[in-house]
């Protein structure tokens, strides 16, 4: 009996034992498990959080390309131009002196003038280049090419307004629309870049000079010697002036060759080196 007693004792015991020991398996096996997940949602966290740095680094990098394209533009080959890292001028150079419908030479402007022919003056610091242009012009062959018009003091550009005015207003325009009109060709006294003595207008007033060689010749060449085309045909807009395929302007060599290459009018080369 007793021997019975024991056996069973010592049965319960073991049973006991076998109990706890699987208890502490259990208990070692969701502290893992817990220690596992816990490890798991730190590791998406921090991938969370690494991918959502990565999108707004992505964002930044978009953000600065898209501001840096702002600043890309075409020159007149099609090649990218960036416009934030181009150097800048100084628009307070004579050279680059702005007249027009905004801007009115003061009353007392004054400039030397040289002559370039019996009759017709130009700006003494810029006529050797206008000479040297039309010298080459004829050495590469172009020979009906001439100045027809340059400086032009305030008072005969305003002989020329009026006449103007008064030939619309014959015609039946009202003296408003008649002005109106003459603007779109004629400067008003002291906003003429003739006024100015930077400007020279080749042959005659007549668009068909853009089929000649002359002008095919002047708009290849006519930047190496400072000039550019003042009215061009797609800134009338801006310039308020129609296009002009005989009335060049010289600005400089270098900025002629910049103007050209960002395809700018001078109003806007002067705006985007302010």
């Amino acid at each position: 009996m007793r021997k019975s007693v024991l056996f069973v004792t010592k049965f319960l015991l073991i049973i006991i034992v076998i109990y706890i020991v699987g208890r502490i398996v259990i208990v070692n096996k969701t502290v893992k498990t817990n220690t596992n997940t816990q490890n798991l949602i730190s590791n998406i966290e921090e991938h969370s959080i690494e991918n959502i740095s990565n999108d707004i680094n992505y964002e930044s990098v978009n953000i600065s390309n898209s501001e840096n394209y702002n600043n890309i533009i075409k020159d007149q080959n099609n090649s990218d131009i960036d416009i934030a890292n181009t150097d800048k001028v100084d628009i307070t150079d004579w050279k680059l002196t702005l007249v027009n419908y905004e801007n009115i030479l003061p009353s007392d402007f004054n400039i030397e003038l040289a002559n370039i022919d019996r009759s017709r003056k130009f700006d003494v610091r810029a006529i050797d280049e206008l000479k040297k242009m039309l010298k080459d012009m004829k050495k590469d062959g172009i020979e009906n090419v001439w100045v027809q018009s340059s400086y032009r003091d305030i008072k005969y550009q305003e002989n020329i307004f009026n006449k103007k005015v008064n030939k619309y207003i014959e015609e039946g325009k009202t003296r408003e629309e008649a002005e109106r009109l003459t603007l779109k060709t004629i400067n008003k006294p002291g906003t003429s870049e003739h006024n100015l003595g930077l400007a020279v207008d080749f042959n005659y007033v007549d668009y068909s000079f853009d089929t000649t060689k002359g002008f095919k010749w002047l708009k290849e060449n006519a930047e190496n010697y400072g000039f550019i085309l003042r009215y061009p045909k797609e800134k009338e807009d801006i310039t308020k002036i129609d296009y002009e395929p005989w009335h060049w302007r010289y600005v400089g060599v270098e900025n002629a060759k910049k103007i050209n290459q960002l395809g700018m009018c001078l109003e806007e080369y002067i705006e985007y080196n302010k």
